[in-house]
């Protein structure tokens, strides 16, 4: 006859070795723990190309005001300074007629607004250089004229990696010997002038905008425009059909003269 504390032992190692059955068993029907997921790398955001750097045009001229007569293309080239939002709507409204333009920036202004540089060159367009402070280059002192061009240049090439397509002289439409050789000395071949004044930045209406460069434009006219005015928002889309009516089309400077 067995002991009582034995007996009961046994029913304690019982019930013990019944509920972790009991466990073994649930834990069996448990649906299993889904695998630990790939470990992927997280994707680094594209780096942007750099802009194109200016380059030396066989054929062309130290300061070039137009470009080939005899082809279909003119160049829209916008002085870049001002509100930001007009210069974007001025980029849409080109984009919008499937034209190309060319920026002159300032220096500051990128200081200012430096993804708009981005901006610009994302839309298809040319940049460039036109001076740090937008001051009357062409009476500065050597030295001061050069720290003007080298200045923007630096912006440019810290926000876009090249110092920019063209150059264009702040408050002229040519350069000066000096202010050419200084240009050329900072890596640009060409000084970019124009051959058509549109006068927007004297606000003289949407109107006269369009009438001011339809009345004098031609076959590799190299316009001049400018950012930071309603009047060339509102002038840009007739400006383009009264073009493209003609047979022209607006492409940036380095298509008109490459």
């Amino acid at each position: 006859m067995a002991r009582p504390y034995a007996r009961r032992s046994a029913l304690r190692v019982g019930a013990g070795l019944a509920a972790a059955l009991a466990t073994g068993c649930a834990a069996d029907r448990q649906p299993p723990a889904p695998a630990p997921a790939p470990h992927t790398a997280t994707p680094r955001p594209a780096r942007a190309a750099p802009a194109p750097a200016p380059r030396r045009l066989p054929g062309q001229p130290a300061q070039i005001d137009h470009g080939p007569r005899t082809g279909d293309r003119v160049a829209l080239t916008f002085h870049g300074q001002g509100d930001p939002a007009v210069a974007r709507a001025v980029l849409a409204e080109a984009e919008r007629a499937h034209a190309r333009v060319t920026v002159l920036a300032v220096g500051t202004w990128l200081d200012e607004h430096p993804d708009v540089a981005r901006r610009v060159l994302d839309g298809g367009h040319d940049l460039g250089n036109h001076t740090l402070h937008h001051r009357t280059v062409n009476e500065m002192s050597e030295a001061d004229a050069y720290a003007e061009i080298t200045g923007c240049a630096e912006r440019l090439r810290r926000l876009t990696g090249s110092v920019g397509t063209w150059f264009r002289p702040s408050r002229a439409q040519r350069a000066t010997p000096l202010v050419a050789r200084l240009a050329r000395r900072a890596g640009y071949p060409h000084v970019l002038s124009y051959d058509v004044d549109s006068l927007d930045h004297t606000s003289p209406g949407a109107a006269a905008v369009v009438s001011n460069v339809s009345s004098a434009a031609r076959a590799g006219s190299v316009v001049s425009l400018h950012f930071g005015y309603q009047d060339t928002v509102a002038a840009l889309p007739p400006l383009l059909d009264h073009l493209d009516r003609r047979g022209l089309t607006a492409v940036t400077c380095t298509e008109l003269l490459t």
